[in-house]
């Protein structure tokens, strides 16, 4: 997880919204915040010079829900990408520095019977360098699972997305919430922020307000870039690949605060023109990150 990973683009699975649900309640409208941050290390570049990464994220909505596992969210979010780079070389020679992001999204969640649910998160989101022109990009999450039990929920799921300067991204997501033990659970992972990459969640429960995770997740980030720079009105990627092991503490539904640490590997940072095509590309070695999260449900 990086901000993007670790933290959590709205909720991926249906199982989770019917886990959070507050017994005894019907129709009602509940507003909720969630964000982070995360540092990411020096980062070596193989072509010499490195980076590192500040990233936050803040974003707050309401949901109303119309019964039992059906319910609509709209929520906006925003956050801020701080790459600082140095060596002067390549892709070291400041390519890109601080991107932004604004992000609308409308989760719906409907449960059409005690075993299947369909849900689907349309979003519309800006991620730009500061000063950037045209960086907005459009998409949707979408899937249905099957409750087969109180330990296990599973299905397929799709996400559609297109691209700055590029073809529309199709991603296949598995939606699965396996109660593998009373303490033990298999969780489809979630991202927060500019995160469009699938990922799994292991979670031990060592109490009733602290538990333990292991997951990780494919994570790719394009953002368009200014009118200056190497690349004008061009486009920046950062891929990756990053783990991570966490500590939660919840009380309730309510409040869940994150700490997060792991590593980010096969890490490529690639610049391309205005018209997508590629100028530079750039491997990076494995690098560690550090963050914490919040999830606050009023």
């Amino acid at each position: 997880m990086t901000i993007a990973t670790v933290l959590c683009p709205g909720t991926l699975i249906a199982a989770e919204d019917t886990a959070n649900e507050r017994p005894g309640r019907q129709s009602e409208w509940a507003p909720f915040a969630r964000g982070g941050y995360v540092h990411q290390f020096d980062s070596d570049l193989e072509g010499g010079g490195d980076f590192d990464v500040d990233r936050f994220f803040l974003e707050a909505g309401v949901t109303y829900s119309m019964g039992p596992r059906r319910r609509v969210s709209f929520s906006v979010g925003g956050g801020t990408d701080r790459y600082d780079f140095s060596g002067g070389v390549g892709l070291a020679d400041e390519p890109w520095g601080r991107i932004d992001q604004l992000r609308f999204s409308v989760p719906v969640t409907w449960g059409f019977d005690e075993q299947w649910t369909l849900f689907a998160i349309p979003t519309l989101r800006y991620y730009g360098e500061s000063g950037a022109g045209d960086a907005a990009t459009a998409g949707a999450l979408g899937g249905v699972s099957y409750r087969f039990n109180d330990s296990l929920t599973i299905g397929p799921g799709i996400g559609v997305f297109s691209q700055l300067e590029d073809s529309v991204n199709v991603l296949p997501i598995l939606i699965i919430d396996w109660k593998i033990t009373d303490r033990l659970a298999l969780e489809t992972g979630r991202g927060l922020g500019a995160t469009q990459g699938p990922g799994l969640t292991l979670n031990y429960r060592l109490s009733e307000t602290w538990s333990l995770g292991l997951g990780g997740r494919y994570e790719s980030l394009r953002f368009r870039l200014d009118d200056e720079g190497q690349a004008p009105d061009g486009v920046g990627e950062d891929r990756s690949i990053p783990l991570y092991v966490s500590a939660t503490y919840s009380r309730g539904r309510d409040l869940r605060i994150s700490a997060v640490t792991g590593m980010k590997i096969n890490g490529e940072l690639r610049l391309e023109d205005a018209s997508g095509r590629l100028l530079a590309r750039d491997d990076y070695g494995s690098t560690p990150f550090l963050g914490a999260t919040f999830d606050l449900r009023f």
